[in-house]
């Protein structure tokens, strides 16, 4: 699924660039015209509509950003990068049919999605269909288990649920944990098990697992149960839909210190409830506190007076590693794209280093961030757990 306060992607820009968003998104601007055969064609597969949107949102605008960059610059291989984007329906449904028609226009690679459950639908059909894809966001391991063809730039549930389960004991001194699990989210059950797993084998103990499907609007029972238990941890392992259950406990004064994973890092998550934290906490993948020279770099031409979050460093990222990839093959063909991708070794992206030397999923470091009411700021950085 992004950031300080309750600031929005590029807050306080000028009229014109925040014009230049919107015209962007909704495809009233594109590159100049030019003859199909003079192009690289790439497919952005994202939520326009339905309740993926708003969690969408800021990778495609990093998706965008990008590819409007390489373009300035000359394009790949002398050719300028078109992205086709395709509207989910933030269904895995829609995600998969997404992909049949990014390969109807004969693509040569797929960016996206973000939820888990959309990127794990997309990705059976592009592995069927040879197409190499990229999730900037989705980080469930199930995704590029799909085949050779699937990867990521993000980190993993593994690594993000160790380390949230590593801060609650050492950290925050937590002996027990309530869990609140979507069953519609395939990052949500993974990311939750991850936790439950790795705090239990620290000595903590999750008291209540409380189960909800994605469009339940009533969380009066489940915050009721855990007013009962008083856990010293609340993790919510959801999106958007987290926030709305973190504002329900701070409206019941529960004491319990609220806790979550990436899906907390979009400007969705505070816009529905999250301001509403006193103090809590949950991992990023990136924060514009990071002091590489890519990421000064992206804040530096990209900020302006507003915030980036990490779901528009993560498009960023995962569109500069394909254009990356399609220079090292030589040619804007799907076969060379992949292998050149397989490849990869020493890719420095806005959100860290990239090696898929072991595998297709990168070895990365994790952000914890922490909410100070109702305003997000960065923590410390964690290095990666041993598998």
């Amino acid at each position: 699924m992004q950031s300080s306060s309750k600031a929005r992607p590029f807050r306080s820009m000028g009229a014109s660039w925040k014009l230049w968003f919107v015209l962007l998104l909704s495809g009233i601007v594109a590159c100049p015209s030019v003859r199909a055969e003079e192009t690289i064609d790439v497919a952005g597969i994202y939520a326009l509509t339905g309740v993926a949107k708003a969690s969408n949102a800021t990778s495609l605008i990093g998706v965008r950003l990008a590819v409007d960059e390489i373009n300035r610059s000359g394009g790949i291989l002398n050719k300028p990068l078109r992205l086709l984007v395709f509207d989910n329906n933030s269904t895995p449904i829609g995600s998969a049919a997404a992909v049949e028609q990014a390969d109807g226009a004969n693509v040569v690679a797929i960016l996206g999605s973000v939820w888990s459950s959309h990127s794990l639908a997309a990705a059976r059909v592009a592995q069927e269909r040879g197409i190499p894809m990229i999730t900037n966001y989705s980080t469930s391991p199930a995704v590029t288990a799909v085949g050779d063809h699937i990867f990521r730039v993000c980190y993993t549930d593994n690594l993000q649920g160790k380390i949230m389960a590593a801060f609650a004991r050492s950290d925050l001194k937590a002996g027990t944990a309530a869990v609140f699990v979507n069953l519609n989210s395939d990052f949500s059950l993974g990311l939750a098990e991850v936790f439950r797993r790795e705090l239990e084998r620290l000595g903590g103990k999750v008291v209540l697992e409380l189960e909800y499907k994605l469009k339940q609007e009533d969380f009066g029972p489940l915050v009721r149960r855990v007013q009962a238990a008083q856990p010293d941890v609340v993790f919510l392992s959801g999106h958007d839909e987290s926030g709305v259950i973190a504002r329900r406990l701070q409206e019941a004064e529960v004491p319990s210190i609220p806790m979550g994973g990436d899906g907390w890092s979009e400007p969705s998550f505070l816009d529905s409830g999250g301001t509403s934290i006193k103090r809590g906490y949950y991992s990023s993948h990136w924060t514009e506190s990071s002091r590489t020279e890519k990421a000064r770099a992206f804040v530096h031409k990209y900020s302006r007076e507003g915030d980036l979050g990490a779901g528009a460093a993560l498009g960023y990222d995962a569109v500069m590693l394909l254009s990356d990839a399609i220079r090292r093959a030589g040619a804007p063909e799907r076969g060379r794209i992949r292998a050149a991708l397989q490849e990869t070794r020493a890719f420095e992206g806005v959100t860290g280093h990239m090696d898929f030397s072991s595998g297709r999923d990168p070895v990365k470091a994790a952000v914890i961030m922490e909410i100070v009411n109702g305003s997000p700021r960065y923590l410390k950085t964690v290095q990666p757990l041993p598998e």
